[in-house]
């Protein structure tokens, strides 16, 4: 097989899906395995998923699901399955659930906060220990101004002031 459009060939209107999310990148990632001739068989795929094959005719419209596909079917033409591809997936799965549990006031706030600190991590967004910014050695972190000042930049007068006794 060589596209999507080879799977659904013949599929008559896809029904609307709007009410939800129509896929997932673990959906994605199974399309793009089948495709590349790996994998679970479609109507396995489907049936994991939810999905008939209308509702794959559906998403096969939606550009952002076909590169997506195309993404995963590069990686692994070039890589293989790896196993870094494969908790990726899972990963972006379970930020689903974290952010069920999160919002769940039945949850401990000691695991809320251990969920918050893992996605801000995840996401790269902790501050970095960057020397530049906190200066060297500083444990508390801190501000250094750095002032550029040109060479051909006009010099002002310096004037000794000797102090009187």
């Amino acid at each position: 097989m060589n596209a999507i459009t080879d799977i659904i060939a013949g599929i008559a209107t896809p029904k609307d899906l709007t009410d939800g999310q129509a896929w997932t990148d673990r959906f994605a990632f199974d399309i793009a395995l089948r495709l590349e001739n790996s994998g679970e068989p479609l109507a396995e795929i489907l049936s994991q998923h939810n999905m008939t094959r209308a509702d794959l005719a559906w998403v096969n419209q939606d550009p952002l699901f076909l590169g997506r596909v195309r993404r995963y079917r590069d990686e692994i033409g070039k890589d293989g399955i790896t196993f870094k591809m494969k908790a990726r997936v899972q990963a972006d799965d379970l930020l689903t659930t974290s952010w069920v549990l999160i919002h769940n006031p039945a949850t401990p706030a000691s695991v809320k906060a251990d969920l918050i600190k893992s996605t801000v991590k995840w996401a790269g967004l902790e501050p970095k220990n960057d020397e530049n910014i906190l200066g060297a050695g500083s444990a508390a972190g801190g501000v250094k101004i750095f002032i550029n000042m040109p060479d051909n930049m006009p010099r002002g007068k310096v004037i000794e002031h000797v102090e009187e006794e």
